[in-house]
Formats: structure tokens, sequence, C-alpha cells
């Protein structure tokens, strides 16, 4: 077996194995997302939403297109977890910011998201491994 065969099985097992852990981690997050009366989307923009952000930076954490966003927001915005409020410095852009009754939502999600997390059997450093390792391939550096 030469060098480039061995290269060659080594990156098509690493992408099966992430494919597998991405089916796993969307799997526990509609499982969860189910729990606290939110779809798997809500469920996840909740958990990107770390601060006020624009519909384009949440579609870009969610991996989807903004009026996919914009829909998911719109259900959020009526259980009353999002608001939309004015970007300060640009008023035309707004942005999305949790309201009280979703940060509470946010923080019951992360908790329940952690609970038998698929990445739960890593240790914290080997978490931070894996973290380190990913974002090396994601963006190139």
């Amino acid at each position: 077996m030469s060098t480039s065969d061995t290269g060659e099985e080594a990156e098509r097992e690493v992408c099966g194995l992430v494919n597998a852990l991405a089916r796993r981690i969307e799997a526990h997050v509609r499982t969860r997302a189910t729990a606290l009366g939110l779809t798997a989307a809500q469920a996840v923009a909740l958990r990107e939403l770390t601060g006020p952000m624009t519909m384009r930076e949440l579609a870009d954490r969610m991996s989807c297109e903004p009026s996919n966003a914009t829909f998911v927001v719109d259900r959020l915005e009526e259980k009353g977890f999002v608001e939309r409020r004015p970007l300060p410095g640009d008023r035309r852009i707004k942005q999305i910011v949790l309201t009280r009754d979703g940060q509470d939502r946010r923080k019951q999600l992360l908790a329940v998201l952690t609970d038998d997390s698929p990445l739960q059997p890593l240790t914290r450093h080997e978490q931070q491994t894996l973290q380190r390792l990913l974002t090396r391939a994601v963006t190139g550096k």
C-alpha cells in the first residue's frame, strides 16, 4: 500500500467519522429540543445566540440561508424568546436579542444538550483538542 493510499484511506475514515458524529449530534439536538417544545432548528438558533447578532450572522452560525433563519426567528419571537432591535450605528439593520424568557430557555437547552451528549465520552481536554483540530480543518489555519 502506497503512502497516498494510506492518506486517502485515513481521509475517508475521518470524513465518515465526522459525518457519523454530526448525525448523532443532530439526533441528540432533535430529541432534546422536542422535550423543551422546540424544533431542532429553534434549538440550534437558541444555542448559537451567544449575544445580539444580525440575521445574517445567525444564519451563518446555523449553516443555513438567512430566509430560513428568519422563519426560525419568527417562531422564536412568537414564543417570546427573542426580539428584533435596531442595530446601533445602522438602524436599518435589525439584530436578534434574547428576551429574559429566551435566556432562561437557552440555559435549559444548554443543560439538556450537555446531558448524555455524543461528546460526553471525551474528557474536557479531548474536546478542546478536537475543537482545535476541527477548527484547523474548517478554516485551513
